[in-house]
């Protein structure tokens, strides 16, 4: 039977009869808190003043037995209330025994503890008393359970991370052996995560002992252990000398990499960017660079992906000259790898590739790759390359943009999945920058005209953002001809999220050419649409005067957009008419004292006697409003 069966069913059995005695004993603690607590307040003649309520730890002994998770989470996570109430301590000679003593619980508990334990150390009596926190986390780092293993040696990081350093040696270390020689994997895998805390602060004896503790850990049956020690060779590496860097840390790092396991060997790969950041350039060619160049062709698609995100920041580590030489290679056969998942990875780096070289690199050997991804058979390539290529016209220069590029964006422009289309179009300013807006308008305005009417709304809605982008680039005249229409046809769209971003994208426009121009090319059309026989459109154009009366100022709200407001309000559909309250109400602070008595009031006098109870809500709210500007005066 379980520890925690046993809390659930009381036996006369031993391990139940000590939960008993600790329960006990935190119960009676707590009771003499509260009654001294209670005794100081009588004699002040005045209650106590706590900070939080007392949880009677009857409450704790209950929930930790109920079968209810919920009930035994909230306990746990109340663990700082006990510990405040109980005082320091008892916290170390009750509370953390009996936490020890009662961690064979569900996951969502254990993780729990484990979260909380991390963050224990002022309940205990401060860094002092800090090794007191270490027994309950080193059992949960062997329970079955990842998550809570994880959240375990996170905390003890983060607890050893403050541990003076003599606690250090004596406490925290010895965990951390016990960890790597425990019989069962879980308690390997977990000190994988600890040796990076605890080596800094060993003396030279202790740090040679933990290197080959770790070399052991790289070395152990079980495949899951070899994980956790290639995830984790980076942060120990860190903390290792530079002698032993290169004469026993790279020595692991090989071991690793030619692990039967491709998991082992991924992991390590993942590795390889911390691992290039602490050696010289010249070691780096000499022990990583080799390495990443056989993984491109790993038999293991795993790998090669792997290989492929690391490949940048392996790049920077091993500098220019290395990269042009060892590196383009490796990346050509990850552009044009068989599985889809690498070439994506690999898609995901070309420009950062291409910045690392020079442009008449990159044109020969990574954007005859550009051009075979961008028609790809998958989409997820394309949109991969469509997020980045871009960034490649800035590189490359202006006439390779135009030459080569530009076809290629011109496809990706009218790829059949939306996301290609969308990563297309978030990013033309680079490349406006590169070639000017002469040509881009040329060349792909047609292209963004026609996406304009895309049967995918969030294609339509991208291009919408992008307006008042391009408005400024292209300038008054051209947007005019070519783009003004679309801005009022996006105001008819049958999705509303289209219609709200045209509105905004009005203001915008507004924003950006001025009030005159407004005036002229934008009010009018806005205007007339609050006729349409639909009513959520007129709906909208009531919201795009809400958003226009700020930028066209008081003179031009009264003469033009006010009187609409006002004719709006006889409409029949209660819908309109109480966001006529709302537009009213926004239109307020922007018109004279004098329109809000004459005009605006009377209006929400009359709709606060609506039939209808939402029009008549916000047409009190709207009138307090207009009230409170009428009294101010």
């Amino acid at each position: 039977m379980t520890l925690t069966s046993c809390m659930r069913n009381p036996s006369p059995r031993r391990e139940d009869r000590r939960n008993q005695i600790y329960l006990f004993r935190i119960s009676l603690s707590l009771a003499r808190s509260s009654t001294q607590t209670s005794q100081a307040a009588r004699s002040r003649g005045k209650m106590a003043m706590i900070d939080e309520p007392l949880y009677p730890i009857a409450v704790l002994i209950d929930e930790l037995k109920n079968e209810d998770i919920q009930l035994r989470l909230n306990s746990i996570r109340r663990l700082s209330t006990i510990a405040r109430a109980l005082g320091e301590e008892r916290t170390r000679k009750e509370l953390i025994p009996f936490l020890s003593e009662n961690n064979d619980d569900d996951d969502e508990v254990l993780l729990a503890m484990a979260e909380e334990l991390g963050v224990f150390i002022p309940y205990v009596g401060g860094l002092e008393y800090a090794n007191v926190l270490l027994p309950p986390l080193e059992t949960l780092c062997t329970v079955e359970e990842t998550c809570v293993r994880d959240k375990s040696v996170e905390s003890l990081c983060r607890i050893g991370a403050q541990m003076r350093e003599q606690d250090v040696v004596e406490y925290f270390i010895p965990l951390v052996k016990r960890l790597a020689a425990g019989e069962w994997f879980t308690a390997r895998v977990s000190s994988c995560g600890l040796f990076h805390i605890a080596y800094s602060s060993a003396p030279e004896a202790l740090k040679t002992e933990l290197r080959t503790i770790y070399r052991q850990l790289c070395q152990d049956d079980m495949p899951m252990v070899r994980r956790s020690a290639a995830t984790n060779l980076g942060k120990f590496a860190a903390t290792v000398e530079a002698a032993h860097l290169k004469a026993e840390i790279m020595s692991i790092f090989e071991e690793l990499t030619n692990d039967d396991q491709d998991s082992v060997r991924l992991l390590a790969v993942e590795g390889c960017g911390a691992l290039g950041k602490l050696l010289e350039p010249q070691d780096c060619v000499a022990h990583i660079l080799p390495v990443i160049v056989n993984f491109s062709q790993d038999k293991s698609w795993r790998v090669r992906y792997m290989v492929a995100n690391q490949l940048y920041e392996l790049c920077e580590a091993v500098g220019p000259e290395p990269t042009r030489s060892d590196v383009v290679p490796a990346y050509v056969r990850l552009l044009r790898d068989n599985e889809a998942e690498v070439r994506i990875a690999a898609a995901g780096k070309v420009t950062k590739i291409c910045r690392i070289l020079n442009p008449e690199l990159a044109i020969q050997h990574i954007l005859p790759c550009v051009k075979e991804l961008s028609a790809d058979s998958s989409q997820h390539v394309r949109s991969a390359l469509a997020t980045v290529i871009m960034g490649m016209a800035p590189v490359l220069g202006k006439d390779a943009t135009i030459e080569q590029l530009l076809p290629i964006f011109l496809s990706l422009l009218k790829d059949e999945f939306p996301d290609v289309r969308l990563n297309i179009i978030s990013k033309l300013d680079q490349v406006n920058q590169v070639i000017g807006i002469d040509l881009l308008s040329q060349s792909l305005l047609p292209a963004i005209v026609e996406l304009a009417e895309d049967r995918h709304w969030r294609v339509r809605l991208a291009i919408i953002e992008y307006i008042p982008l391009l408005a400024s680039q292209l300038g008054v005249g051209f947007f005019d001809d070519k783009l003004g229409a679309l801005c009022m046809q996006w105001l008819k769209d049958k999705v509303y999220s289209i219609r709200d971003a045209a509105a905004n994208n009005v203001k915008r426009l507004a924003e950006e050419f001025g009030p005159d121009w407004a005036m002229q090319h934008i009010v009018p059309q806005v205007l007339d649409m609050i006729n349409n026989p639909h009513y959520l459109y007129r709906m909208t154009i009531l919201h795009a005067v809400s958003l226009l009366a700020p930028v066209m100022g008081p003179e031009i709200t009264c003469s033009k957009l006010l009187p609409v407001v006002i004719n709006a309000s006889k409409d029949r559909v209660p819908n309109i008419k109480f966001n006529v309250a709302k537009v009213l109400q926004s239109l307020i602070p922007i018109v004279d004292q004098s329109v809000v008595e004459k005009t605006i009031h009377p209006c929400l006098v009359e709709l606060s006697e609506d039939p209808d109870v939402d029009v008549r809500f916000f047409a009190s709210q709207a009138l307090q409003s207009s009230g409170q500007v009428m009294m101010s005066s």
